[in-house]
């Protein structure tokens, strides 16, 4: 079996400000750096726009409208000072969603072991019926629906890494029991949620957060002592991660001291643990990573481990 590369070029033409954190730049390092030799036998897909009731069974009819009506013609329109959309947003969102359903799809049906989608605009911020934090649709969530919607699966996982907690995803997620999402992250930052005491409707919320200044190993004791257990626990039948490598020491945005090879580490335990509860299915998605070379050679790190998952 082999992992799968989930992307689209459209997903380059969401063009923020000049000057953005959120750049076309991050996906042309990442897809730069999955060129190398090392990754010659990825398969690799071109990622289809998502089909409008993959995005409303999470969104609502009208949440979606109102993104892609919002969508300029030329110029930026704002839906909060970090949150900018460009002429391109609307197909890089729908693109961006589309790779996470399309590796979905593939993983459920044993096209590929396991996969990757190096897509943006990023989503783990995007709320049900709000968008923020540089995301609009919540790509990671919404693979999630349509693995029950439309395979039947009923037990879906989501581990978040980035340093940025994914408020949108545990609210998405915090109501249905048979949802999980455990977290990661920085605190206090951006959003300001996260906190573990945040435990969702039947303990399906696991938030381990990390103080400013943490590095590795504290990382790494938090998933093996707080969130990893509890994902054992939980025996999901699909395992998703919300892959965001701003908790890298060079990041700009955040003060955490991970490196490259604490992602290769959690990824391989992901991968262990989806062996073991789920036939190895497991579907991963970008989130942030603001240092170009940071954000590459972690990327890097977590696809290869996928590879010898």
């Amino acid at each position: 079996m082999t992992t799968g590369l989930f992307s689209s070029s459209a997903c380059l033409y969401h063009e923020p400000p000049l000057g953005h954190p959120e750049s076309p730049d991050r996906l042309r390092a990442v897809l730069h750096a999955l060129e190398g030799e090392a990754f010659q036998f990825l398969q690799r897909f071109d990622a289809p726009p998502a089909a409008r009731e993959d995005l409303e069974r999470l969104h609502g009819a009208a949440y979606v409208d109102a993104i892609l009506a919002a969508v300029p013609q030329e110029g930026h329109a704002h839906i909060d000072a970090d949150t900018v959309l460009s002429p391109g947003s609307r197909e890089a969102a729908l693109r961006a969603a589309g790779a996470v359903t399309a590796a979905v799809d593939a993983v459920i049906a044993g096209d590929v072991q396991n996969a990757f989608c190096a897509v943006r605009p990023p989503g783990h911020h995007a709320e049900p019926h709000q968008a923020m934090g540089f995301c609009l649709f919540n790509n990671i969530a919404v693979g999630a629906l349509r693995a029950r919607a439309v395979h039947g699966l009923k037990r879906i996982a989501v581990i978040d890494f980035d340093v940025h907690h994914g408020n949108g995803t545990q609210a998405a997620f915090e109501s249905d029991p048979d949802l999980f999402y455990g977290s990661t992250h920085q605190a206090p930052l951006y959003p300001g949620t996260g906190h573990p005491r945040e435990r969702g409707i039947a303990g399906n919320i696991v938030n381990a957060a990390l103080r400013p200044g943490a590095s590795g190993p504290e990382f790494r004791e938090a998933m093996d002592a707080i969130v990893l257990p509890a994902l054992e626990a939980f025996s999901p039948e699909l395992v998703l991660v919300s892959a965001g490598f701003d908790a890298h020491r060079l990041d700009p945005l955040a003060n955490l001291g991970l490196t490259e090879a604490d992602f290769g580490w959690i990824t391989e335990r992901l991968a262990r643990i989806a062996r073991q509860t789920c036939g190895g299915r497991l579907v991963s998605s970008l989130e942030g990573g603001y240092n170009l070379t940071a954000l590459a050679d972690s990327a890097s790190a977590h696809v290869k481990a996928l590879m010898e998952a």
